[in-house]
């Protein structure tokens, strides 16, 4: 597996570098932002740990470019940036996972082999007429695609995968959103509201139902 090392900090770099090379893996480094966006879009990349504040472009910014390149590759970010706001931002930016500065080895490199266990999962998910291919991040109902923004996306995906268990608001927060503090789930519905527009379903349709103060399930 091969991972992309944005940070602009030498020490920090070459310290994960030799780290991960032990563990393993392919690492190639980057320690500004332009060099790293042209890394991730250019190179064969399964894993990104991206600073936030580097020279010529942001993290923020990188992660955005990423993605509006419909590249799902995970991005775990690596920053002192601390506040809730500042994490909520990443994650919207579309970060798979976020990281604060100190951190320790052991911890990212669970992280990692977390996100490369979830990319060996079985990339074609089905709910009734639903079919999510995770591997080209393609949805259709029946064989017209339906396009999804990454979040709503990710948000199926988990309910599918949990079919026939009450998915907690909680729960989807921390297992999708990856946000483990006290957050306004509301944002939730946002995101249901859209997907059920998309695939033409109704809140009395049983493929997904809403429980009412608590959560969603999925069922075929």
């Amino acid at each position: 597996m091969h991972i992309l090392i944005v940070e602009d900090e030498i020490g920090i770099s070459n310290f994960l570098k030799q780290g991960l090379e032990e563990e393993n893996f392919t690492v190639s480094t980057a320690n500004n932002g332009t060099d790293g966006l042209e890394k991730a879009l250019h190179s064969n990349i399964d894993l990104i740990l991206l600073d936030w504040m580097l020279p010529k472009m942001s993290g923020l910014e990188v992660c955005k470019a990423i993605r509006a390149q419909n590249n799902l590759v995970p991005i775990l970010f690596l920053t002192a940036r601390d506040t809730v706001q500042e994490t909520i931002e990443g994650l919207k930016a579309g970060a798979n996972d976020y990281i604060k500065k100190p951190f320790s080895f052991d911890e990212l490199l669970e992280r990692i082999k977390i996100h490369f266990r979830e990319k060996k999962e079985n990339t074609i998910l089905k709910l009734g007429n639903i079919t999510l291919n995770k591997g080209l991040f393609q949805a259709f109902i029946d064989d017209n695609e339906v396009n999804l923004t990454q979040r709503e996306f990710e948000l199926l995906s988990y309910l599918i995968k949990n079919k026939g268990k009450v998915c907690t608001r909680n729960a989807i927060i921390e297992d999708v959103w990856n946000i483990h503090f006290e957050y306004d789930t509301g944002v939730i519905d946002v995101f249901m509201n859209a997907i059920r527009k998309k695939l033409n379903l109704t809140k009395e349709q049983e493929l997904i139902k809403t429980i009412r103060g608590v959560g969603y399930i999925a069922n075929d």
